[in-house]
């Protein structure tokens, strides 16, 4: 399975523990989504909206390790979603990733939270822009 992390899981620490045997692949992005944080405490998840895109690490996880993924991002509120990612070069992915199907009220970012994502993001090497977009979300309060 081609596993798309945007959120928590993206933090390489947390994802060895999860999932020791994904392996990273990629970073990719989810066109036309944006970061939506609907989930009780202020996590994240994706949401279509056109002319945004949400960048990600995508990780090749063996069925071994897709259990724990899945209970881990159960745990947060999300469940699996199959997407579309696409590469720097341009070339389509299928992946899964999870989402909260529910998706309604916003709340604001839990900025702890946000600060694993901004780990994860930077060790990947996500686009600067993203990046600094993620601190802004855990830590500005005019968002």
């Amino acid at each position: 399975m081609l596993y798309f992390a945007y959120a928590g899981l993206m933090d390489p620490t947390r994802l060895s523990a999860t999932a020791p045997k994904a392996e990273f692949r990629f970073i990719a992005h989810l066109p036309e989504t944006r970061l939506a944080f609907t989930i009780d405490g202020g996590l994240p998840t994706v949401v279509a909206d056109p002319g945004h895109t949400v960048w990600g690490a995508v990780f090749e996880v063996p069925a071994a390790d897709s259990a724990a993924i899945a209970a881990a991002e159960a745990e947060e509120g999300r469940a699996p979603s199959e997407q579309r990612a696409v590469d720097r070069e341009g070339n389509k992915y299928d992946v899964v990733t999870y989402v909260d199907l529910d998706a309604s009220d916003e709340h604001p970012p839990s900025s702890e939270y946000m600060d694993e994502v901004v780990r994860g993001a930077r060790h990947w090497g996500l686009p600067t822009g993203w990046v600094v977009g993620l601190e802004d979300y855990g830590h500005d309060l005019l968002i």
